[in-house]
């Protein structure tokens, strides 16, 4: 078999993955609805005739979608830091983009009670910890981005964006200490994860900032096989460092920010499926590599999200689950490089 055909053959085998993953997350979930009755409602694609068919289209559907494009979103970001910055166990979480994040809703939970004023504007409940976590993770971005235009070693900014973590984790740790009971309940239950909290009405906002974010992932290909070479390499081809590693921190920190305000602090996804992506297509092409991750990602994202709600008549959290997917990988990988 040629090299074109066993890289066809392995995305096929990406895909339906994701087809077997999509019908599984359709068919089963947290309240039990007969394989016959599910498929019947599929089928005449009515919404108000059943609780059931409230269920199938109003739930598990657009909980479906929130998996795809998150775990596509965090997996693609977790694959351009680890080339960008020449380190197996860089993330999404690690510059601080989640932690920023994590802050805006903090703030709004237990510092302001649960809403956020701005211009003359009221948001309270979801929204307000939507806006807060967008704005967290975006103003940690515009630090970092202004960081990067001082520090020329990458190395560096790593440890900048680690650091800004440490400092966002000290003010929730202060915030918590003097909330209310409630208060750390429902910073607690956010920081949990789950791919619930978008809805139809969340959907077009959610949907298109995620796939801006993967078409910007897209168009960075090029640039991404120049500096996994090395930055001598780079700039003998001309490619200007500093400009790619400033695009490539507005990609990850805008797909990072909106799946945190969306669906909290997802842990493991985006730091693990790249290196499945490794070990399956067998190179170091990110022009393959790239929709490689988006698609494993996609189908990871769905296998955590099926595993969440198979226990009938409970919805596990998904941080309690993306690791057990997460952590043999990542062991796998430190022990790979050990023996290197």
């Amino acid at each position: 078999m040629s090299s074109q055909s066993a890289t066809i053959l392995k995305f096929s085998i990406l895909v339906i993955s994701i087809l077997l993953m999509m019908i599984g997350n359709i068919y089963f979930g947290s309240v039990r609805i007969a394989a016959s009755e599910v498929s019947e409602i599929l089928a005449s694609g009515s919404v108000a005739d059943s609780p059931y068919s409230y269920i199938i289209f109003n739930s598990r559907i657009p909980q479906m979608l929130t998996a795809i494009l998150t775990g596509a979103g965090l997996s693609v970001s977790g694959l351009m830091l680890q080339v960008a910055f020449r380190n197996p166990l860089a993330g999404p979480s690690i510059l601080g983009v989640t932690s920023g994040a994590s802050l805006g809703v903090a703030l709004v939970i237990l510092g302001l009670g649960g809403s956020l004023g701005a211009a003359g504007m009221q948001w309270g409940g979801y929204t307000a910890v939507i806006a807060g976590a967008l704005i967290g993770s975006l103003s940690v971005m515009a630090v970092l981005l202004m960081f990067s235009t001082w520090l020329r070693n990458a190395l560096l900014l790593l440890i900048t964006g680690i650091m800004v973590g440490y400092l966002t984790s000290s003010i929730i740790t202060l915030l918590n200490f003097t909330a209310t009971t409630e208060g750390v309940h429902n910073y607690t239950m956010w920081g949990m994860g789950n791919f619930n909290g978008v809805s139809w009405n969340d959907m077009p906002l959610f949907s298109t900032l995620t796939i801006l974010g993967l078409v910007f992932a897209i168009l960075m290909v090029k640039p991404l096989n120049i500096i996994q070479l090395g930055p001598r390499y780079a700039a003998g081809l001309g490619i200007d460092m500093k400009r790619v590693r400033n695009k490539l921190l507005i990609a990850t920190g805008i797909l990072t920010a909106v799946a945190t305000a969306y669906c909290g602090p997802v842990s493991f996804i985006g730091l693990s499926v790249p290196h499945i992506a490794r070990m399956i297509m067998r190179t170091a092409n990110q022009r393959i590599l790239v929709p490689a991750s988006m698609l494993g990602g996609a189908s990871v994202g769905l296998l955590c999200n099926l595993l969440c709600v198979i226990p009938q008549s409970t919805t596990l959290p998904l941080n309690g689950v993306t690791p057990l997917v997460g952590v043999p990988v990542i062991i796998y990988v430190i022990l790979k490089g050990r023996r290197k």
